[in-house]
Order: structure tokens, then C-alpha cells, then sequence
């Protein structure tokens, strides 16, 4: 049995540490580990028999410090398992007791945030010595005597001390045999620090002399301090705004989280108590006044409103709500006063489940992204090896040590591959988050390799292009029957059922019932369903409906075709009927009653008022949509004009194992096929797809099965959905670019001794704090 770990890992600072502890939890016996260097975190797959200690003491043997994420288990789980109600577990004062928090929460919590603010008095400290050392150091008329000496002074605090990061590093990782970004860092610091301090020792009176108003002559001497100083302020600045800029970058999915109501008001013996919202267990009746969060996902029970769903669905279009309708947790009362019966808490809720899909996706890698670590796991000991192999050659040919050492510190300084290992986790991470703010969820980054290649998007009519909430329009009875007793009948046999149709059949005939059309109401005693057929039931009737069948009737309803099959026999007349209301976009569903056919009922859906703007822009993207229902070619016909899909383009007809067959018979066709649905029937068919693409009002089956999955209720979300991945893509193969060619331009240049160390630093931070500042232009997408 595998399950799977989330690890905190601190101490990574580049794609080599991010390789290393990936190959280290890998020789673990059938373990697979996902680290993410953005989110200091580790994703593990974890066969029996591996323990969570083994884990830590493997990824602290490689040099890092981890610890085990706490699982976000509901309050009523935690309280259960300490035997006591929820409620109990919150102080006096209304806050939840986190005095058991385990250690890598807090951890955690300092994590992002935390390391620059463990930067900052470093980098500020490198910044006061630095100034006046490259002053002092470059300036031949500010040159006082002995000035040399004052250099050491300046750059001694600045190479011990604001540079122990890297320093440190270097030291542990050494320790077993590895090298990283840090070690590129640390030895070209130390190199010009000690080469310098080797000059001045050896030629105590090499600066003794003042050089005020002489030209600037930078032959002079040979101590490089300012170049150990500047190299490390540039590289603390680059890492402290990176931090800062990492900081923000996962500001979206923080803010996601942090959406839900911290309190609630629930009735509890009658009266109306104010508790914090992690301690609410289902079945708590909540109250929810106009202007306040809906504490947890449940359904309304009593009242009117209307619900602002933006910041779960990113749909900015208030929802009316009332009795039976369900309502999800975090989202806005605008209105009206609710009464809602909490269904789903802590774990288990909408939002709570948003955050793991944005964190699983967050934490996972591309193929990419994976030949980026491999590349960056070997870089550092090329880079070295070039590194002293440019020293060599230059003293060789040259016969000068300086030069030598300037070319082979520039080739360590430049060559450091911090850019190569942000490229795409951070890229990810902004656009994922993103995506969270406007109700997408993007399951993992292959997701996004899969949305490039997507050239046709199958759409399920009932739910994603239309409203899926159907009504009746016309009841038709065949001689003479009461249309009333017929509705009753059929909702009857439907009332096992979940299907749009079912509920809208149930629905009518409880209309007629209140307006008092209908006085009795038979009783379903069996029930029987055939996927996209129809339902067979056996019925009791009302005494007063019945003299020759006391015992009940045979109910069957569904499609003509089903009835057919079942052997009910209908006559011309009543075949054209069928024909002419379906001709009319209508759904037919045809009624018979111990084997003999009495009517059908008409049923319409409306189509979204945002589906014909949403294929449009499909279409204005380069895809091809395809409309799929179950609904007969009429039907399915009509709604694609009004939407604009060609008549070619449409599957009717089609049952719930057929939508699987569509997909196949598009790929066959050399289609590559993004498929849309939100029913439990259409899972499969997600699965089937080059893409998947879940409504989020659909089912939590459906969702399991999608690539992405929308949390609003818009066709256009998939356009929005497909946009988004690409430029999400478009943008971390930007970064890798860049980075790939930074590093390749960047390594010969210093080593033909064309770069001072001291621009190679600069330039070094600059192009790590560059894709980080590229990726944050995700989270403008979707802006106008």
C-alpha cells in the first residue's frame, strides 16, 4: 500500500540541491520524490515499510534540515479522536488552541517570508563595508596610504560574515561529497578574498603609498577585496529580492486558503452560538446574515439570497440560492438571511480541496523542468573543472597570474545556475495561483504540455452548454388519459433517480400537487435504471385510482427508442408527435403504464447566456468545438446553431458508454481532444481525453477524472482554462531560455577573460531576479 508524504526541506538554494535530494530519497527502496525549490517542499511517494523518520534522516544525511507537513485533517476528526465534541476544543477567548502546532509550522511559517528577512541585515551590513571598499579599492585619487590594510578590514566582515549563507552551503554539502550553486559562489568570494590577502601579506608595503589626484590606473596592484565584496552584495541582493519576489508569487494559493470564514453562527439547543468555523461538524445548522462568509459547504435549509461565488469561481455574477440548494463554503451572503445545514468541513470542503489540487500542481514537474534538474545535477563539477582548467591555461600561455585568476573567478561567479533552477517551479507557481483566483485548477504541470497540442474540444451539451436544470414545457396524453395522474406517475418512477430529467419530472408534478391538481400521489415500490434509457418501477396508485390493479403497476419512462426495446408499441400518430415536439428542440420522454403506451412529457433546457460568446472565442483560438449529448440529432442541432457549432460537428444520440467512443473516433481522425463534461457518466470520457476539463458544479467523480477542473459554471472558463496553461507554459520556457542561454554565452565569455568578476556577480543575481519578475507577469492574466 503506497501513500504519499509532504516534506518540508530547508536549506535548498538551486536546481543541484533540489537533484540531489531527489536522487537521495529515490535509492529508498521503491520511493518517488517531486521536490519544488520555490516552496521549499517535497512530494513522496512512499511504498510500505518506509517510514517518515527514514525520510528525514535520508534528506538530513544529504545536507538539508526536513520535517513532515501536518496532514489539514477536519476539526471534528481532530476532536473525535481525543474524545471530545469540537466546540470544546476552542478557548474562551474563541480561538482555536494551537498549542500543540508541531514544529514545522512554525517552520514553515518563517519559511518564505522568513528567509529574506534572515538576508536583509547580511545584505545591509554588506552594502555599509562594500561601498567605501570598492571606493577606496577602484578610485586611484581615493587611494590613502595603506589603504590596502583598510581594504582587508572592510572585506573581512562582509566574506565571513554577510557571505556565511553560501559559505555555509558549501560546507555542508562538502561534507558528502556535493557541490551546488553555493559552492560556484563560495569559492569565487574566497578565492579573490584569500588571493588578495596572500598579495598584501606577501607585499605588506604594496599600497603604502597615497595616490590623491594621480589618473586612475588599475595596475597597480593585485588585491581583488572589492571583488569579494561586491560580488557577495550583489548576490545577498539577488537573493534577498528573489525571496521577496518568491514571497509574492505564492501569494494567490495563500490567499486562496485563507478565503474561509474564521467563525460561524450555529444553533445549538435552540439557541444561536458564535464558534470558530474549524470547530463546525456536519449537520450543524448555520446561521448566515446578509454581508457575511458561508462558514462551510452545505445547503440551505430555510431563506432567499443571493451568493456571490467570485471568489471560488471567479464568476462575478451573484447566484440565487434558496431551500435545497447547495451553497459553498467562503463564498459571500449578499442578501437575504440563510439557514444552511452543513454537509462538508475542514478537509473535506470545496476550498480545502482548491488548495490540494493547486499544491499537487504546484509540486509536480514537467518533462522539462526534469531535464533542467538533470542538467543543473552535473553542472556545478563541469563548471569547476572549467573553471580551474581557465586558470591553468591562462598562467600557461600568459605567464600571469593575475589574469588567470580574474578569468577563473568570473567563469565560477557567472556559471552559477540559480536562474536554471527557478525556471519552472516559480513559473508554475504563479500560474497555477493565478489560475486559483479565477476558479481554475490545474491538476499538474504535464497539464500544461497537454493544453499546447489540444485541437478540438468536445463539449457535453446538458451542464456545460446549457443550464442543465430542465423543466417541463407540455404534457401530451394519448386517449384521453389524465395528464395530471401521468405526470404523477412517471415522477414517481423517477424519484430513484438523479438524472436532470428525473428531477424536473419530480419537480412538476410537486407544482401541480400545490396548486391542487393533484390530490394523491402514487408510491415507487421498486426501481430499476438503464444508462441513458429510461427507468422501470413498479407503482402503487391511490385507492381511488385503481379497481383492477390493487397490487400496482408497471412504470416505464424514458426515450421512445427504450420503450421500444421494452416492447411497448406506439402508433403512427403518436411516432409524428414524437417527431414534431423534438423538431421544436424539445426533449421527448414517453410514458407507458402495464405495457401500454399513455404520453410523454416535453422537456426544454436553456441554453447559458455566456455558451455562444465562449465558442466563438474557441473558434478565434484556433479549436475546433464538437457538441456531445445524449439528446436526439433535432435537439442537438438546434442548440449548436444557436451556439454557433456546425451541424457536423455534433454526436447525438449518443449514451453514457458512447461518449468514450466519441473521443476515440476523434483521435482516430488525428484530432487531439480537450473533453468537457461534469457528470458521472462523463468520466471516463475525461479520462479517455488527450485533456479533461471538469465543471466544477459537476460531480466530485468527474472532477477526480479532469486535468483541470473549472469551479465556475461558465463555458467560457474552458477557453480561459486552455489561455492560461499556454501562457503559463509559454512563460517557463521563456525562463529556461534564458537561463539555458545565460549560462552557456556566459561561461565562455569570462573564460576568454572578457567579463570582470564583479559584473558576472551583478549579472548572475540579475537573471535569477529576472524570471522570477517574468513569471509574476502571470498574475495579470485575465485582467482587462
Amino acid at each position: 500500500m503506497e501513500r504519499v508524504v509532504d516534506l518540508d526541506i530547508q536549506g535548498m538554494t538551486c536546481a543541484s540541491c533540489v537533484n540531489r535530494v531527489e536522487r537521495k530519497l529515490g535509492k529508498l527502496p521503491g520511493v518517488e520524490a517531486t521536490v519544488n525549490l520555490p516552496l521549499e517542499s517535497a512530494r513522496v511517494t512512499v511504498p510500505e515499510g518506509v517510514t517518515d523518520e527514514q525520510l528525514i534522516q535520508t534528506v538530513e544525511a544529504a545536507g538539508y534540515q526536513a520535517s513532515v507537513k501536518a496532514p489539514l485533517h477536519s476539526a471534528h476528526d481532530a476532536a473525535a479522536h481525543h474524545g471530545e465534541h469540537p466546540a470544546d476544543t476552542a478557548g474562551s477567548d474563541g480561538e482555536t488552541d494551537h498549542a500543540g502546532a508541531s514544529e514545522h509550522d512554525h517552520i514553515n511559517h518563517m519559511g518564505k517570508r522568513g528567509t529574506a528577512e534572515y538576508l536583509k541585515p547580511r545584505l545591509i551590513a554588506a552594502i555599509v563595508f562594500t561601498i567605501p571598499l570598492f571606493i577606496i579599492s577602484m578610485i586611484p585619487g581615493m587611494q590613502f596610504a595603506n589603504w590596502g590594510w583598510w581594504a582587508l578590514a572592510l572585506a573581512t566582515p562582509v566574506v565571513l560574515w554577510s557571505a556565511w549563507p553560501f559559505h555555509r552551503a558549501t560546507l555542508i554539502n562538502a561534507r558528502h561529497g556535493a557541490s551546488t550553486m553555493d559552492t560556484l559562489v563560495s569559492l569565487g568570494v574566497a578565492a579573490a578574498y584569500l588571493f588578495s590577502l596572500w598579495q598584501l601579506l606577501r607585499d605588506p608595503g604594496m599600497t603604502a603609498h597615497a595616490h590623491f589626484g594621480m589618473a586612475m590606473d588599475m595596475s597597480g596592484h593585485q588585491l581583488y577585496f572589492e571583488t569579494a565584496g561586491v560580488i557577495t552584495t550583489f548576490l545577498l541582493l539577488g537573493r534577498y529580492l528573489e525571496a521577496r519576489a518568491k514571497s509574492r508569487a505564492g501569494d494567490a494559493l495563500r490567499a486562496l486558503l485563507d478565503l474561509g470564514a474564521k467563525e460561524a453562527t450555529v444553533v445549538r439547543d435552540g439557541a444561536e452560538v458564535r464558534i470558530p468555523a474549524a470547530s463546525l461538524v456536519p449537520g450543524d445548522m448555520i446561521v448566515v446574515r446578509p454581508g457575511e462568509k458561508i462558514a462551510t459547504d452545505g445547503y440551505v435549509v430555510e431563506g432567499n439570497s443571493a451568493v456571490d461565488t467570485s471568489l471560488v469561481t471567479g464568476e462575478s455574477v451573484p447566484v440565487e440560492v434558496g431551500p435545497d440548494d447547495t451553497v459553498t463554503g467562503a463564498t459571500m451572503n449578499t442578501s437575504g438571511r440563510l439557514l444552511v445545514r452543513a454537509t462538508r468541513v475542514g478537509a473535506d470542503t470545496t476550498l480545502a480541496s482548491m488548495g490540494r489540487l493547486v499544491s499537487e500542481a504546484q509540486s509536480g514537474k514537467s518533462k522539462i523542468a526534469r531535464l533542467a534538474d538533470r542538467i543543473s545535477g552535473i553542472f556545478v563539477p563541469v563548471v569547476i573543472g572549467i573553471a580551474l582548467l581557465t586558470f591553468v591555461l591562462w598562467w600557461m600561455i600568459g605567464g600571469q597570474l593575475e589574469p588567470a585568476f580574474v578569468a577563473a573567478v568570473s567563469v565560477l561567479v557567472i556559471a552559477c545556475p540559480c536562474a536554471l533552477g527557478l525556471a519552472t517551479p516559480i513559473g508554475l507557481l504563479v500560474g497555477t495561483g493565478r489560475g486559483a483566483q479565477l476558479g481554475i485548477l490545474i491538476r499538474g504541470p504535464e497539464v500544461l504540455e497537454d493544453t499546447r497540442t489540444v485541437n478540438t474540444v468536445l463539449l457535453d451539451k446538458t451542464g456545460t452548454i446549457t443550464e442543465g436544470k430542465l423543466s417541463v414545457s407540455s404534457v401530451t396524453a394519448f386517449g384521453g388519459a389524465s395528464k395530471a395522474k401521468l405526470v404523477a406517475l412517471a415522477a414517481a418512477a423517477e424519484q430513484g433517480s438523479e438524472h436532470p430529467i428525473a428531477t424536473a419530472i419530480v419537480a412538476h408534478s410537486q407544482s401541480l400537487r400545490a396548486s391542487g391538481e393533484l390530490e394523491d400521489f402514487p408510491t415507487p415500490q421498486t426501481f430499476e435504471s438503464s444508462a441513458g434509457g429510461g427507468v422501470k418501477s413498479r407503482v402503487l396508485t391511490p385507492a381511488r385510482w385503481h379497481s383492477s390493479a390493487p397490487d400496482g403497476v408497471d412504470v416505464l419512462v424514458g426515450r421512445p427508442l427504450f420503450l421500444m426495446q421494452q416492447g411497448i408499441i406506439f402508433g403512427k400518430d403518436q411516432l409524428e408527435s414524437f417527431t414534431q415536439a423534438q423538431q421544436h428542440g424539445e426533449t421527448v420522454v414517453a410514458i407507458a403504464v402495464s405495457g401500454k403506451a399513455l404520453g410523454y412529457v416535453s422537456l426544454q433546457d436553456t441554453i447559458k447566456s455566456s455558451s455562444a460568446a465562449a465558442i466563438a472565442e474557441l473558434k478565434g483560438m484556433g479549436l475546433r468545438p464538437v457538441l456531445l449529448t445524449g439528446d436526439n440529432r433535432a435537439v442537438a442541432e438546434k442548440v449548436a446553431a444557436e451556439v454557433g457549432i456546425s451541424p457536423e460537428d455534433v454526436f447525438a444520440d449518443v449514451l453514457p458508454e458512447g461518449k468514450v467512443e466519441a473521443v476515440k473516433k476523434l483521435q482516430s481522425q488525428g484530432s487531439v481532444v480537450a473533453m468537457v463534461g461534469d457528470g458521472v457518466n462523463d468520466a471516463p470520457a475525461l479520462a479517455k481525453a488527450d485533456l479533461g476539463i471538469a465543471m466544477g458544479s459537476g460531480t466530485d467523480v468527474a472532477i477526480e477524472a479532469a486535468d483541470i477542473t473549472l469551479m465556475g459554471n461558465s463555458v467560457g472558463q474552458v477557453g480561459q482554462s486552455i489561455a492560461l496553461s499556454r501562457k503559463t507554459l509559454s512563460t517557463i520556457k521563456t525562463n529556461l531560455f534564458w537561463a539555458f542561454a545565460y549560462n552557456t554565452l556566459g561561461i565562455p565569455i569570462a573564460a576568454f577573460g572578457l567579463l570582470n568578476p564583479m559584473i558576472a556577480g551583478a549579472a548572475m543575481a540579475a537573471s535569477s531576479v529576472l524570471v522570477v519578475l517574468n513569471s509574476l507577469r502571470l498574475r495579470s492574466f485575465g485582467r482587462s
